[in-house]
């Protein structure tokens, strides 16, 4: 008995329908994008593991896929010797394993696998600026829009394989960028017709501004993960998992006015200022922020709403200025839509040092639930076809596809039906793909170089000439 197909947990098929309102999204992000000057890249699927583990903190590295090399291997001794300490480990404890044994399972990966599905287009891109390094001029201003795939546990709006669309600046330490990338934020969300997003915005040398205040700087790491799970487990839970990664009450107390910041972004940063007055990395931050956020003011938003979020830190390691998260519309009930910042020496762990560089990333699994939970779809956002051309046999196929092809050129989405079956399973057939048309074109209709247009929601039926059908196929 043949098994029921199923496909991996965490992925999804695309039904036509689906497909289109994706593509909508993506081609209205990559428009934008072009719009302010970035270029497209595609880099590979899959990297070399080094290229990828230690770039994301220990959270990030276990969620990376990684591919077993060709071959076969089994775990018994007569193909691969294994640790004693690896035999003994329960596959599904991974918390459980001391750091002797992590570093033991770790070189046994490493043996049999060297290549690892890629997490996220950012680190790819840094590896990719320096192999190619000779041919890029600086500042480079490049978008990727591709699959990325995460061992994450799936929910809704969180999948295992999705697609990130990636905008990034590098080779250039200005400000503007960030001010750019908030505008950029602003200008695609307001094209898709999403109001009320809220784009949150940190940066990295106030959080670590905030350690060195509180004595917990050799902490930093911790810190942030913790304070980066604000949203889903509240304060007391930030603050058990602090406790538990080793920071003090003490330190505690201290960082408890962050839990607290009101009114306005210029508020925020003047309380910022009090609070990290002593600390001069701390400082350089409230200042990158004042620059960034007075400038968008100034200029002025269309649809989005700029916040100040001092408790926002993002978990990846790599991010040392601004840091930006994208929330919906406070009527929606889904995490972050986009976010991304600004990483100083992110391509100096592949031998490229000084190159800062600033991006931004649109999720488009989640923007497109958003989409289709407040009905912000287009109706012209379709897979269908604008009509269906009836086939009444091989002599009116024919002359219905001199239309067609007519009608093609001109971006029409036409189609004839291909069997010469009953007119009603023909219409069916119309009716089920929700096309809005159908053209008749009989022997009466030959005779005299015409053509029969039936609109199929309200039934109406006009007789038309090719110029006539472009016409009222184009509307």
């Amino acid at each position: 008995m043949a098994s029921k197909p199923s496909i991996p947990q965490g992925t999804r098929d695309f039904s036509p329908a689906e497909v289109s309102k994706r593509q909508y999204i993506i081609q209205t992000i990559k428009n934008n994008f072009e719009k302010f000057g970035f270029q497209p890249i595609e880099t590979p699927s899959f990297e070399n593991s080094d290229t990828l583990m230690g770039k994301y903190g220990e959270e990030g590295d276990r969620l990376i896929f990684k591919i077993l090399n060709s071959g076969n291997f089994f775990f018994n001794k007569s193909k691969i010797e294994l640790p004693e300490s690896i035999e003994s480990l329960q596959v599904n404890s991974a918390e459980k394993i001391d750091i002797n044994e992590r570093i033991e399972l770790n070189k046994f990966t490493s043996r049999i696998s060297e290549k690892a599905l890629r997490y996220d287009l950012t680190v790819p891109f840094a590896r990719y600026v320096v192999q190619h390094q000779n041919e890029i001029e600086f500042p480079f201003k490049r978008y990727q829009i591709q699959p990325v795939w995460r061992a994450d546990r799936p929910q809704r709006g969180r999948y295992r394989e999705f697609f990130q669309c990636d905008a990034d600046v590098v080779g250039s330490k200005s400000l503007w960028q960030e001010v750019e990338l908030v505008q950029l934020y602003d200008t695609v969300f307001t094209s898709l017709g999403l109001s009320g997003v809220t784009i949150k915005i940190n940066n990295r040398k106030i959080l670590s501004g905030i350690a060195e205040v509180i004595g917990a700087s050799d902490k930093l790491i911790d810190f942030t993960v913790a304070l980066d799970k604000l949203d889903k487990i509240g304060e007391d839970g930030v603050k058990k998992e602090m406790m538990e990664k080793g920071i003090s009450e003490e330190a505690l107390v201290k960082v408890q006015p962050l839990f607290s910041f009101r009114g306005t972004i210029s508020d925020k940063i003047n309380q910022l200022s009090v609070l990290l007055a002593s600390s001069e990395e701390g400082m350089k931050g409230v200042e990158e922020l004042r620059f960034i956020c007075d400038n968008v003011f100034n200029l002025g938003l269309s649809t989005a709403i700029l916040d100040l979020d001092v408790t926002l830190a993002r978990g990846l390691n790599y991010y040392t200025g601004a840091i930006f998260e994208i929330a919906p519309p406070k009527t929606v009930a889904m995490g972050s839509i986009g976010g991304g910042g600004r990483y100083d020496d992110l391509t100096g762990v592949f031998g490229l040092k000084n190159m800062s560089g600033v991006g931004i990333s649109f999720g488009l699994d989640r923007i497109y639930l958003v989409l289709e939970e407040l009905q912000l779809f287009p109706d012209t956002v379709t897979a269908t076809s604008k009509a269906l051309f009836i086939n009444y046999g091989d002599k009116e196929a024919f002359y219905a596809l001199k239309a067609i092809q007519e009608l093609r050129k001109e971006n029409i989405k036409v189609e004839l039906y291909p069997d010469n079956v009953k007119v009603g399973k023909q219409f069916q057939h119309a009716d089920k793909r929700m096309i809005p048309f159908a053209v008749i074109a009989g022997e009466q209709e030959i005779e005299s170089n015409m053509y029969s247009l039936k609109n199929l929601l309200t039934g109406e039926q006009v007789s038309v000439d090719l110029e006539g059908l472009k016409a009222a196929l184009l509307v």
